[in-house]
């Protein structure tokens, strides 16, 4: 995914530097930096910290502000549903990762860590092509010896 385009990142991002913790967009990159040369069983998902100061409604709040056209008269709000009322509505679909930030797999948090890193280079191309290609020497070393 390409984290510029999730509208819920945006608010998150505008938040932080509304109000003046603009220093965590930095720290989260470097964490996300280091954790990509850890193993990926010991990876980690840093890119959660940039939505931990904010409660739901205020993500939702800037989210509404960020949705709405500059001339709209009318009072816009956005209302999500609550992740354990989800788990509730859908019982039988597990994957809430999109929303929690909690990946089933090790290589999810690489790929969230790796799609974080790009936003912040101003990359555009999709994290999981990118960590392909960065590992396919290593894989075609091993599939060769």
């Amino acid at each position: 995914s390409r984290m510029r385009e999730f509208v819920a990142f945006q608010a998150a991002i505008s938040l932080l530097k509304k109000s003046g913790r603009h220093e965590l967009i930095g720290e989260v990159y470097e964490k996300c930096r280091l954790e990509l040369l850890k193993p990926v069983e010991d990876m980690v998902n840093h890119v959660k910290l940039i939505y931990a100061p904010f409660t739901d409604e205020e993500i939702s709040a800037e989210i509404a502000l960020i949705i709405s056209p500059d001339d709209i008269k009318a009072e816009v709000k956005v209302i999500y549903q609550k992740l354990e009322d989800l788990a509730i509505a859908c019982p039988m679909n597990l994957g809430d990762w999109y929303f929690s930030g909690n990946y089933p797999t090790p290589g999810g948090n690489k790929v969230v860590n790796k799609a974080y890193m790009n936003y912040m280079e101003g990359t555009t191309g999709r994290p999981y092509e990118d960590l392909m290609a960065a590992d396919a020497p290593e894989l075609n070393k091993q599939l060769h010896s």
